[in-house]
């Protein structure tokens, strides 16, 4: 096995204990919302309250179940694009320049694709 090789199977690994974290993180704030929600006597099908960034830490340290649910599901969509800037940092520094625009244009696609839905949503 190649330095290059050895270099990148770590930071694999790191990489792989890192989403493993994260998901675990997502799954315990998502399970301490719908705890709760049971607590509270909220349905799950009552629907729910918006996404407001700016209040949410407040809403956590006051236990919203709403401010836990947010927070685990804004942890599951940041797990894949946390792979993907990862993998772009990991194909940079072991100077895999084809793999790393690769990852560079997956951005670019993430980046593109939220602009157009909150330039949408503004309008």
């Amino acid at each position: 096995m190649t330095a290059l090789e050895a270099r990148r199977r770590k930071f694999e690994a790191r990489l792989g204990r890192l989403l493993i974290g994260v998901t675990y993180v997502a799954v315990a704030l998502l399970l301490v919302g719908v705890a709760l929600m049971a607590a509270n006597g909220i349905s799950p099908l009552a629907g729910g309250p918006a996404l407001e960034l700016t209040t949410m830490p407040a809403r956590l340290v006051a236990g919203d179940p709403a401010a836990f649910l947010w927070l685990g599901l804004l942890a599951v969509i940041a797990t894949p694009v946390t792979r993907v800037v990862a993998a772009a940092i990991g194909f940079a520094r072991t100077g895999d320049r084809l793999l790393f625009l690769a990852a560079i244009g997956i951005l670019a696609t993430i980046l593109a694709s939220v602009a157009s839905v909150v330039l949408g949503s503004a309008g």
